[in-house]
């Protein structure tokens, strides 16, 4: 699966991602960058951006990366540390990067921060890489 039908994929198949409004920005291969807008539904009680909320959007950069050679990885281990909230109408980006791979096992960072690179979270994780495709380009619809 090439990086264009790895878009088109995750873009069809990810409905949480779509559901919270988390758009694909780039991919590459150990790479990810994707973008939220904070809206209404993404506060918690004291009005500023829910932590599953930055999470998610992090968890997904750090998806697309880990599974950007085609081989499904899924998470085994992930944490993310809050260093700044964030507002309703603030775009947070999160970019994920690969720190080492081998044939079972991948290690991330993402950092999310706001339109105006203040960091917002860190997030490490680390995958699972199975011994299996993503489906092909004639799985996709």
């Amino acid at each position: 699966m090439n990086l264009d039908e790895l878009k088109i994929f995750f873009e069809k198949r990810d409905r949480f991602a779509k559901a919270n409004g988390i758009k694909i920005e780039e991919i590459d291969k150990g790479y990810a960058k994707v973008s939220m807008k904070v809206e209404e539904e993404h506060l918690n009680g004291a009005d500023v951006a829910h932590g599953g909320a930055i999470f998610t959007l992090a968890d997904f950069a750090f998806a697309l990366s880990s599974n950007s050679y085609g081989t499904i990885s899924l998470s085994i281990n992930s944490s993310i540390s809050f260093i700044n909230g964030a507002k309703k109408g603030e775009i947070l980006t999160a970019i994920a990067k690969e720190i080492e791979k081998n044939h079972k096992l991948g290690c991330y960072s993402v950092e999310v921060t706001n339109e105006n690179s203040k960091i917002i979270a860190i997030f490490q994780g680390m995958v699972y890489r199975k011994n299996q495709e993503l489906r092909s380009k004639n799985d996709l619809g």
